[in-house]
């Protein structure tokens, strides 16, 4: 009753409060005020409402100086507190957590129905012993986890910041955890960010404050972030009166949504580029300074620090299902022996036994109530048959396999200097089940390196053959660690077999390029030494040999610039090809957002000495360089306004729509007060950024950029390969180098950054030398095509734009059948349109509704009628093993997605090259969402393979020779829910699955489909943001710790340095990890019922009555001490077979995909053989000391001994590898047992009265027959095993002699799985190694699994 009290206790106060603040109950409250109120009460209502809905979207920050209470008392401080428990709380909370566990609450149930006088059959004391004992070594561990995250906790937030004090007038030293939303902070160098910062002021001359995100992200490059516009001048904390709007907290690192409201009235736009996340480290910046705007438990870092994530694995659900059926197990013989006992007492009538127990009143009980008494008493005593251990010897299990797999050097990555993490402590066995892997290709299967190969300007194809040649270098560096497998030819392909166009099965009949665009080891070492702290710049990325003609053009095409320039020609006079060419360097140099740093001061930004000249000489433009005409209508109130505080050029500052970008407000003004012109524009005779010098004298050596992606720092390589060189960028404009031309600063109006919806980057600038408002763009084919400006083939230019675009084009797929990655080009001039789109994109900007979407559809009305310059062909390698692990997972019986958003041809030539697609095999390729396409795709499969389809009903893996190629937009119609059943079985009818331009919600809902549909084990695996939903979905989710940061790692359950480490993961430490717990989880079932049943049988020679021969010491402490241990150093170190082998043999694995270690009837099959064993071990003695005069515990104590000799010697045969750690913990088993036995024995005279064990081992020992029932009984109880274990090897034997009849190679194993599969084993298959040479013999039989038993 106690007990029961203090958990309902817990949970009234773990229930919230239940309070009318949902939309639902504030719609009917405002539905009853209406009617009851009028018209009038309904309109106030309604504004409450709406004040309420919108108080909850957003959050209100005052400064701490306004006011002297706090203006902000209901936001979170900033001490952090990660810990469960307190002092007070941690016997009640930890308590009502672990009886969420079923079994721990049953245990408790029966400890305390012990306590009961009229059913207890032990001391109700000693009957707590267990259940006390599991629940305070549970305690123990949570307790010592809580302390190391309190010490952690106190270690944080006792760190020091600087404050901002309202009533001394300056900054002083805090704690962190007395920083409070509102309170200004002052940030150095070197200092590590207590909270989420807005940053307001830096002392960085162009307003820019770096930080370093690696503890959120993983990105060890730095990324600018921008003071807030207006806040330009020296900050004074006194002097804010400014009001923050911003969005709720929330986890989203890439977001931030809001606006300052200023007391004029004026309101600025805030975003991510304004935002110092908590964690992050200020870098290159002295000092800064900024509002805090969310703090403690509601910054971004926290509410994405959820910890390890917790599964149950399928071995657990399915044991839990014979957990259940122990329980009805028990209560079956539970109401046998009481029935039996009710029977037994009816027979007395009214004549009571002289041993019958009376009731608590003291009268005789009736045969009922008797035998519903005992039935309590038998729960009591047979309690045993559910595993108490059970679960407290899985956890151990699992966290020492996840030490020894942490312990595998052979999963540690020299090069990265990473190795495997486990996350969720408790699905390892999971790793050797699974049936289906979902893979991402960039950054998983491919080294995320990207190395510039080829390009195409202006329908000009430039192969830089040059360049090819230099990275082939690379791998012959290597060629004593590596083959090089040459490169392959274009692959025709055969005609549609189906009707349709878009579904072509194609037959790969010639070999495919089979080239591994695979990595240098020794390459990568020397990177990682040359680059040091830069991401993306290694030797093999940034030397790139130009192509000589492209060169030339360059070339040329600069002296002609540069004599026009001197001449103040106008740019007219430029060819179309040359403008292109010049056009397409340009914008691979500044359509990006790579940050200039100089080698010798790594991590601090360049400062050149030019820069103050250039804003001298911009000072004068509008002076002496013709512009274009502008803005002539003048601008709305609001706008007139906000526009009057930007005084000056060089108060440009602020951060952008969609990335960085000067303020819109403030270019709005200058397009405004800029004198029209309607003159063509020309260039002027000396170029207001241009300071008459070739080139830029570096003393300290070349520029390094530090790129967030790799695929912008190739192509800035590339273009500074032809002398284009980015030297420097600031907020509001980007400084390049040209060849004949020097330094140009392009104002930079806006920047419009890369997502995976758009697909594209677009930067707006005034170039320098035509004063021209361009838009460069680059981005996929798929989308930039779509976003050309209609062609007129009526003027020479518009089919000179028409033959550029076919060609380049044809160019397209020729670089994404050589596996190249595919970008293009763009440009447009735009000049009075400009103006226009600039004044809706502001108000798009301060929206905080529906914000995205209103920037993406702004974006796109500025990136339309484009004019293509021309595509490049970047390569991304793959990685090392690549090849060679994915042909071992699907040789296991993996079946492989890749799920990827790249083109489709360069997806397709990967999977060639990764061994996904086998030359041989057909390919399926859907292109069109149509559902007769399915159909047709589906009535294909039915005629070529009817007799393999009928069959793949009862197996989940895939039997065709065929692989399926399907796009983003024929996915998304396929997973629609009409057609999503038609696609699962066209998809699972395949040998392999690639789906290009997918989403990442899109590969989500593939795996939940494959995973829903099929109820088949999944797994996902990928290296960046765009893979966190898959691997999420999936049942194991991996994560690559590679180039795209960290945020698929902090989602995953398992990281990994490289995808070839997923071989040994799986087919080695998830088979080992699957067939130890399994295989002890029913030595376990077995243990308890073989000691339950010899219980039982006794109740035949008791009158059931619930006594027990044995002991109840031994009872208690039997499956909790003297048997324990054996059986976890089992589960931890058991191998059935070696790690080599299983490498060798991937198709073992598929022992685990068929859950051939833990059948269904395996747990029938345990108990059987436990009640056999149990009459063996009760039978024997008991006709051995029948007609003696032994006492009741003198014939009992054999008994216990003979358990426990047998279930270790029956555990032995179920061990596999034998170390000294197994030898060690049965010999303690056994000297523990009869430690305690005697020395009870010898202390304990009058402990069970009438009855007592005093010297009863004693007496054993000196009896020589119960040394002859140790040596017959255990051998007569497993003698059923081990002659079943034999007559199994004779099976291995003669399948094994058809097995090599089978062979066709001689030199290597092959193993056919379905052979195997139909003799319900799995065989391993070891050659006999011989004298010094090891030369590979024919196979014999090592081991083999029939049962749940392993015959060495």
């Amino acid at each position: 009753y106690v007990l029961g009290t203090i958990i309902c206790l817990i949970v009234w106060q773990q229930l919230p409060y239940t309070t009318q603040t949902d939309d639902t109950s504030m719609e009917s409250r405002d539905t009853e005020i209406t009617k009851a109120a009028g018209a009038g009460a309904t309109a106030a209502v309604r504004g409450r409402k709406k004040r309420k809905n919108k108080e909850n979207k957003t959050r209100t920050v005052r400064a701490n100086t306004l006011l002297n209470d706090h203006p902000n008392p209901h936001y979170a401080n900033n001490k952090i507190k990660t810990t469960k428990y307190t002092l007070l709380s941690f016997l009640p909370k930890n308590l009502f957590e672990q009886f969420h566990r079923f079994a721990n609450v049953y245990f408790v149930f029966i400890a305390l129905l012990n306590f009961v006088p009229v059913v207890n059959a032990f001391q109700p004391e000693l009957a707590l012993a267990p259940v006390v004992f599991i629940l305070s070594v549970t305690a123990i561990k949570d307790l010592w986890e809580d302390y190391r995250r309190h010490r952690s906790d106190t270690e944080i937030n006792h760190m020091d910041c600087l404050v901002y004090s309202s009533m001394e007038r300056r900054y002083v030293e805090k704690y962190w955890k007395e920083v409070q939303v509102g309170d200004f902070i002052r940030l150095r160098c070197n200092e590590i960010l207590p909270a989420d910062v807005l940053l307001l002021s830096s002392s960085d001359p162009d307003r820019l404050c770096h930080i370093e995100t690696a503890t959120l992200d993983g990105e060890t490059n730095l990324k600018q972030r921008q003071v807030v516009r207006s806040f330009l001048d020296l900050f004074d904390p006194f002097k804010y009166h400014s009001v923050i709007e911003c969005e709720k907290p929330n986890n989203d690192l890439n977001r931030f949504r809001g606006y300052i409201v200023h007391r004029s009235g004026r309101r600025d736009v805030l975003c991510k580029e304004n935002l110092l996340l908590r964690g992050c480290t200020i870098r290159n910046t002295e000092e800064a300074v900024g509002i805090v705007i969310y703090a403690g438990h509601e910054t971004k870092a926290m509410l994405n620090n959820n910890g390890p994530r917790y599964k149950r694995s399928k071995l657990e659900r399915q044991m839990n299902v014979d957990v259940f059926w122990c329980v009805i197990i028990l209560l079956v013989i539970c109401s046998f022996a009481a029935v039996g006992h009710g029977l037994w007492m009816f027979q007395y009538g009214d004549k009571r036994p002289v041993f019958d127990v009376l009731s608590p009143q003291g009268t005789n009980l009736s045969p009922i109530m008797s035998a519903i008494y005992l039935f309590l008493t038998l729960i009591i005593v047979f309690q045993v048959l559910i595993p108490i251990s059970l679960f407290v010897s899985i956890e151990i299990v699992k966290i020492c396999q996840v030490y020894l797999i942490h312990q595998d050097m052979d999963l540690y990555d020299e090069e990265t200097d990473s190795h495997l993490q486990c996350r969720a402590l408790n699905i390892t066995e999971d790793l050797g089940q699974m049936q289906y892997i979902f893979s991402d290709k960039t950054g998983t299967l491919t080294e995320n390196k990207m190395v510039f190969r080829r390009c195409t300007v202006a329908g000009v194809e430039y192969s830089h053959d040059a360049n090819a040649r230099r990275l082939a270098m690379y791998q012959e560096m290597d060629s004593e660690e590596e083959e090089c497998m040459s490169h392959g030819g274009t692959l025709p392909r055969r005609e549609s077999v189906t009707s349709h166009q878009s579904a072509r099965v194609v037959l790969r009949s010639q070999s495919t390029k089979s080239h591994r665009r695979t990595g240098s080891r020794a390459e990568a070492k020397r990177a990682s030494i040359l680059s040091k702290h830069t991401a993306f710049s290694s030797p093999m990325e940034k030397d790139i040999t130009p192509d000589p003609q492209l060169l030339y053009k360059v070339n040329e095409c600069s002296s002609q610039m540069d004599f026009m320039r001197f001449h103040s020609q106008p740019m007219s006079q430029l060819s179309s090809d040359l403008s292109d060419i010049i056009d397409f360097f340009i914008a691979l140099t500044i359509c990006n957002t790579v940050v200039v740093s100089s080698p010798n001061q790594p991590r601090h930004k360049v400062k050149p000495s030019w820069k103050s000249e250039i804003k001298q000489v911009s000072g004068h433009r509008s002076s002496s360089t013709p512009i274009l005409s502008m803005l002539s209508s003048p601008l709305s109130g609001p706008l007139r306004a906000s526009s009057s505080l930007i005084t000056n050029r060089s108060s440009n500052k602020g951060c952008s729509s969609l990335l960085s970008s000067p303020s819109a407000e403030s270019t709005l003004t200058k397009l405004h007060e800029e004198q029209s012109s309607h003159l063509e524009p020309t260039f002027s005779p000396v170029p207001p950024c241009y300071d008459g010098k070739a080139s830029w004298n570096l003393e300290e050596g070349e520029l390094r950029y530090e790129a967030e992606s790799p695929d912008e720092a190739a192509l800035v390589y590339a273009a500074r390969a032809y002398k284009c060189s980015l030297v420097g960028r600031l907020p509001d404009q980007v400084t390049v180098e040209l060849p004949h031309l020097g330094k140009l600063s392009f104002e930079l109006l806006h920047t419009l950054g890369f997502d995976s919806t758009r697909k594209r980057m677009s930067v707006v600038v005034k170039h320098p030398l035509t004063d021209q408002i361009t838009v460069y763009t680059k981005g996929a084919d798929s989308v930039i095509m779509d976003l050309l400006k209609p062609l007129d083939t009526g003027n020479s230019k518009g089919k000179r734009q028409k033959k550029i675009i076919c060609r380049t084009q044809n160019y397209l797929n020729l670089y994404a059948a050589d596996g190249l990655r595919t970008l293009c080009i763009a440009k447009k001039v735009s000049d009075g349109e400009y103006a226009c789109w600039l004044q809706c994109h502001l108000e798009a900007e301060t929206a905080i509704q529906g914000r995205e979407e209103l920037l993406f559809q702004s974006a796109l009305r500025l990136e339309t009628n484009l004019q293509l310059l021309g595509a490049t062909g970047v390569e991304d390698r793959l990685q090392d093993g690549v090849p060679e692990t994915v042909a071992a997972l699907r040789r296991a019986g993996l079946q492989i997605w890749v799920l990827t958003g790249d083109k489709q041809e360069t997806a397709v030539n990967i999977a060639y090259a990764c061994k996904l697609l086998d030359p041989e095999e057909e390919m399926l390729t859907l292109n069109e969402a149509c559902a007769l396409l399915l159909e047709e795709s589906l009535h294909y499969i039915q005629i070529n393979s009817s007799s393999s389809l009928s069959s793949h009903n009862t197996s989940p893996f895939l039997v065709h020779r065929l692989g399926l190629v399907i796009d983003g937009r024929t996915l998304a119609y396929a997973l629609d829910k009409t057609l999503e059943d038609k696609f699962l079985e066209v998809a699972r009818s395949c040998r392999s699955v690639l789906c290009c331009r997918s989403t990442p919600l899109q590969k989500s809902m593939v795996v939940k489909l494959v995973r829903n549909k099929l109820k088949v084990m999944t797994l996902a695996i990928g290296d960046g943001a765009n893979d966190v939903s898959m691997i999420q979905v999936a049942d194991v989710g991996v994560g690559i710790s590679g180039q795209e940061g960290m945020q698929a790692v902090m989602a995953s359950d398992f990281a990994l340095p490289r995808f070839r480490y997923l071989q040994k993961l799986l087919l080695v430490h998830g088979h080992w990890c699957y067939s130890r717990l399994a295989n002890m989880i029913l030595y376990f079932f077995y243990k308890n019922a073989m000691f339950v049943a010899l219980l039982f049988w006794y109740q035949f020679y008791c009158g059931f009555s619930g006594s027990a021969m044995i002991d109840q010491w031994y009872l208690i402490f039997f499956n909790l001490m003297f048997s324990a241990f054996p059986q976890l150093v089992t589960g931890t170190l058991d191998k059935d077979v070696s790690a080599e082998t299983l490498q060798r043999l991937p198709q073992l694995y598929v022992n685990g995909q068929n859950s051939e270690e833990y059948k269904p009837y395996m747990f029938w099959m345990n108990m059987i053989d436990a009640f056999y064993q149990s009459l063996v071990c009760f039978f024997i003695p008991y006709f051995a000391y029948a007609d003696s005069d032994v006492d009741l515990f003198t014939w009992g104590t054999p008994i216990t001994t003979l358990a426990l000799f047998t279930i270790l010697l029956h555990l032995g045969i179920e061990t596999k590898t034998w170390t000294w750690m197994n030898w060690l913990s049965i010999i303690f088993s056994i000297t523990l047992f009869f430690t305690v036995a005697l020395c009870y024995n010898a202390s304990c005279p009058t402990c069970f009265s009438p009855s007592n064990p005093y010297w009863t081992m004693q007496r054993q020992l000196q009896e020589p027959l119960f040394y002859l029932l140790c040596l017959i009984t255990p051998v007569t109880a497993l003698l059923p095993r081990y002659a079943l274990i034999h007559s199994a090897v004779d099976v291995c034997m003669c399948v094994s002699g058809l097995f090599r009849l089978k062979r066709v190679k001689t030199t290597r194993a092959h193993l056919e799985v379905p052979l195997v599969s139909k003799c319900a084993t799995i065989i391993t298959m070891v050659p006999i190694k011989k004298g010094k040479n090891k030369k590979k013999s024919p196979l014999r039989c090592r081991k083999l699994n029939i049962g749940g038993a392993i015959a060495p």
